[in-house]
């Protein structure tokens, strides 16, 4: 036991230097998602391994924490870290054709008799891509519901139809 580095004590250190990485005042969340390490409860693992989520507001704020990420250090003696992977697409900016659009959207849904907050969450999806390359996107605004990738995730019905009519505006209107 003395002779070994275990690998799963220091892929526990790295655990806690990425969530530390986390500043929601800033928008930039860390999230180690997915641990594996050892074969056994009667070695000493020599491997380890995990898998990180890194999600920003602003291009900066995401290149700075990546490079937090790719300057990990070991934590014990003798022990190697070695990051892999790389970002697979930039945030969602509140860019100015982004906020247009998002003006648009909400003077819409008023005239349609509700309030369309806008909120920025860090999710992902393919409007990072479309945003990124100049193209006015709004994300978020189909179905209404909660608990998103739980068991408890659901839409709400009667939010549907508001919700089409307010895509419906957004694609048939002329300015």
């Amino acid at each position: 036991h003395a002779k070994g580095i275990n690998a799963v004590e220091e892929m526990a250190h790295q655990i806690l230097k990425l969530q530390a990485i986390t500043d929601y005042g800033i928008g930039t969340t860390v999230s180690v998602g997915e641990v594996r390490g050892g074969m056994g409860y009667n070695v000493v693992p020599d491997k380890a391994s995990l898998k990180v989520d890194l999600r920003a507001r602003t291009q900066a704020e995401l290149l700075a924490a990546r490079a937090k990420i790719l300057g990990l250090t070991p934590f014990l003696q003798g022990a190697t870290v070695t990051v892999t992977g790389d970002l697979n697409r930039g945030p969602l900016e509140a860019t100015p054709g982004n906020r247009a659009l998002y003006e648009k959207a909400k003077k819409l849904a008023r005239e349609l008799g509700y309030d369309l907050p806008g909120v920025h969450v860090g999710g992902v999806s393919d409007g990072n891509l479309t945003s990124a390359l100049g193209i006015p996107t709004l994300d978020g605004i189909g179905a209404v519901g909660d608990g998103v990738h739980a068991l408890h995730e659901h839409v709400v019905l009667a939010a549907l139809a508001p919700r089409a009519a307010l895509i419906s505006g957004l694609l048939t209107s002329e300015d």
